[in-house]
Order: structure tokens, then C-alpha cells, then sequence
């Protein structure tokens, strides 16, 4: 990709911020390894939102930065390169679009500006129990009792719904034959009587995840997103949103760019250092490849120039190197890799003082990635995503 000398100087322009004005002592946690509080993500963004660049995807007449999809791009992987906390997506990159082109006058005024502000934190509650790749299977009801909606139901692997203020809700307000119908999406105050939120700790010991039970919930019917019955087709708006935003082009290209020189201060099994070992060394290389494969596939997608199903394959491809990334990482590790200790904590690295300095956070990388083959749309359901739309292209060629 050939930047212009204005690309050029955009990003140029970001690099300098995050040098210079971002919060040092949030890369230096990072750096670290450590885990980062509410508060720390709260300073992050809106560190971001003083220069005006949060609201990334969002029209410029909603407060977003009115970029090209390049720099946008340039944005994001500067933001990655430097070694800073993504943008806690649920908020920005999920429902604040949303909001912005389905949403009243009445609920951008209220939702908006705390958006971007960092005074309310999002959830999305999408899954249930029973309803997880097959999304339209949801049973969550809301019913409609004058001014209100009452809700009842539960969902499941919710992230961050412990920090949450708002959460947006499919919800089944019909019964309809065909199970996508009857679908609306509601937002409701995480303080509202009835809701509560239990913790599911993940096998690398970290509180990312929430089962959020509604019993007998009641909220505004003015919180409804759209119409009724519409629920459906914004989850798929929202979803393809959700799917590129994977790609993490900048951290996977630091992370493969510091895996090599990790590597080459390690002895190989055989002879020199694990970076000249064929093996290693040929896996590394082809993480590389695929990468630039994915940026340029990332790239299509934000300039409109991809079919609907390239989000799809976009996101398998995103998935599965991903993984290799962390796997790579866990090699490196060899015996370290059994290493655990609560990140959350300063001096954490004090009570594992045998393992290697990336063992810990590498390991717990490489555990919570297994899950990316499951959200935002389970690698299965991409994959009959992309059949289909191949069989409808074979099929209009054969007529």
C-alpha cells in the first residue's frame, strides 16, 4: 500500500500523540504485563476523545472524526504498534454506530456524549444458554406493559458486564415462524431492579466474562433501538462491525515482530537460537504472510470494495492467526508456560521469579484466545456463511 504524503503525515501525527501526549503510565502497565483497571481504560479513552479520535465509525455530525477508511486504519494500527489498550468495543465500535443511524434524537442526546466521554461502560447481551451460534434461537422475552417493556431471561458469556452501566439486548418481542422475525433490540440501566450479574472466570484465572440474569425487568419502551421487530437486522449491521474490528492488524504485527526477537535470545534445541530453528522459523514466517494477507483483506472491507461474505472469511482467517500467534508464543515458553499469577496485582511478577518475563501473559494470551472461535460468530457459522454465498454465486453463473 503506497500512503500519500497527507496518509503519510496523519500517521505520523498519531505516533507522535501516543510518544507524547497518551498516558505513559498506561503503556508502562501494559508493558509490564499487567491488567488494567476500569479506570485506567477510562483515562485511555478519553485521552482519545480529547484529540477526537474515540468515536472511530462514527458520522462526524455524532462526534465522530470524519476519516477515510485508510486512516482509520493508520489510526488503529498506530494505536496497536504503541502498545495501547484497544477501545473497549461494546460502546464505540458496537452500539454507538447503531445508535447513530437507527437510533431517535432523543436517545443519541442522551447516550451519545457519555459514549464518548467514558461515563457509561456498555454491554452487549446477544447469547443465552440455549442460544449461542444459533443467535435467532434467542428466548430472552420483552413484553410490552404500557410505557414499558418487561424482561425476562438470562445471557451468557457477557463481557464486561461488571463494569457495565448500559447493555444492549436482543430480545423477543413476537413469536414469529421464522425464528430471525420478532427479534428487537433494547437498552436497559445495568442499576435497574431485577438484574443481576453473576462471574464466569475463565481458565486463565481473569473475570472477563458475566451470566446476567433479567427477572422481571421493567424498561422504558423509549429504549427500544428502531422498530419493533427490527432487532435482526441491526445485530447484523452491528455483527459486521463487530467481525472486522478482530483483524488487530498492528498488534499481531508487534506481537510476531517481538516473538522474533524473544526468539532469538533463546537456545534452540539443536544449534543457535530457537529464530534459526526451520521449524519455528518457517511458522513464524508464514504468520507474516497470512498477516499481510489480512491487511490487505481488512483494508477492502473498510473501502466497501469486498462482498458481505469476505467479513466472514475475514473473520475465520483473523481467528486462526490469532492463535497461531499465541500458539508460537507458548513454544517459546516451554516449561514456563505452566506459570499463573493474578496480572492484577503490582509485583506480580515477584511470585513466579522463575519464569521467563513473557511467559505469564503469553500463556494467559494463548488460553483466552480459544474463545475467539466462538464470539462474535462461531468459526462453524462463518464458514456456512461463506457456502452460502458461494452456491448462490455458483448457481447465478449456471443460469
Amino acid at each position: 500500500m503506497t500512503l500519500s504524503p497527507d496518509e503519510q503525515a496523519f500517521a505520523a501525527d498519531v505516533r507522535r500523540f501516543f510518544a507524547e501526549e497518551y498516558p505513559q503510565d498506561i503503556l508502562a502497565l501494559l508493558r509490564d504485563g499487567r491488567k488494567l483497571s476500569r479506570a485506567d481504560h477510562v483515562r485511555s479513552q478519553q485521552a482519545l476523545n480529547a484529540k477526537g479520535w474515540l468515536g472511530v465509525g462514527w458520522p462526524a455530525e455524532h462526534g465522530g472524526p470524519g476519516w477515510t477508511p485508510v486512516q482509520r486504519y493508520l489510526f488503529e494500527q498506530e494505536l496497536e504498534l504503541a502498545g495501547a489498550p484497544s477501545i473497549i468495543p461494546m460502546a464505540v465500535v458496537y452500539i454507538g454506530p447503531i445508535i447513530c443511524a437507527f437510533g431517535t434524537p432523543e436517545q443519541q442526546a442522551h447516550w451519545l456524549p457519555d459514549i464518548l466521554e467514558s461515563r457509561a461502560m456498555w454491554a452487549q447481551g446477544y447469547s443465552e444458554p440455549e442460544s449461542g451460534s444459533d443467535l435467532a434461537s434467542l428466548r430472552m422475552s420483552a413484553v410490552r406493559d404500557g410505557d414499558d417493556y418487561i424482561l425476562d431471561g438470562t445471557k451468557i458469556w457477557t463481557s464486561g458486564a461488571h463494569w457495565a452501566d448500559w447493555i444492549f439486548c436482543l430480545v423477543r418481542t413476537e413469536k414469529c415462524p421464522r425464528k430471525q422475525d420478532g427479534i428487537s433490540m433494547i437498552c436497559a440501566d445495568m442499576r435497574s431492579p431485577g438484574i443481576t450479574v453473576h462471574p464466569i472466570i475463565t481458565i486463565d484465572g481473569s473475570h472477563e466474562l458475566n451470566r446476567v440474569e433479567f427477572d422481571q425487568v421493567r424498561v422504558p419502551a423509549k429504549n427500544m433501538i428502531g422498530e419493533a421487530g427490527k432487532g435482526w437486522h441491526y445485530a447484523n449491521v452491528l455483527l459486521s462491525a463487530e467481525r472486522v474490528s478482530y483483524a488487530h492488524v498492528g498488534r499481531k504485527r508487534a506481537d510476531l515482530a517481538e516473538l522474533r526477537r524473544v526468539a532469538a535470545t533463546l537456545p534452540g534445541a539443536f544449534a543457535g537460537t530457537m529464530a534459526d530453528e526451520p521449524l519455528f522459523a518457517r511458522r513464524v514466517a508464514l504468520a507474516e504472510l497470512r498477516l499481510d494477507a489480512v491487511e490487505l483483506s481488512v483494508l477492502r472491507v473498510l473501502c466497501g470494495e469486498a462482498a458481505p461474505a469476505a467479513v466472514s472469511a475475514l473473520k475465520i482467517a483473523c481467528t486462526e492467526l490469532a492463535q497461531e500467534i499465541t500458539e508460537l508464543w507458548v513454544e517459546l515458553a516451554g516449561g514456563d508456560r505452566i506459570a499463573v499469577a493474578d496480572r492484577s496485582q503490582p509485583g506480580w511478577r515477584d511470585t513466579v521469579p522463575e519464569a521467563a518475563p513473557f511467559a505469564v501473559p503469553r500463556t494467559a494470551s494463548y488460553l483466552f484466545e480459544r474463545a475467539q472461535t466462538i464470539y462474535g460468530g462461531a468459526t462453524e457459522i462463518q464458514k456456512t456463511i461463506v457456502w452460502r454465498a458461494l452456491d448462490r454465486a455458483n448457481a447465478a453463473l449456471s443460469r
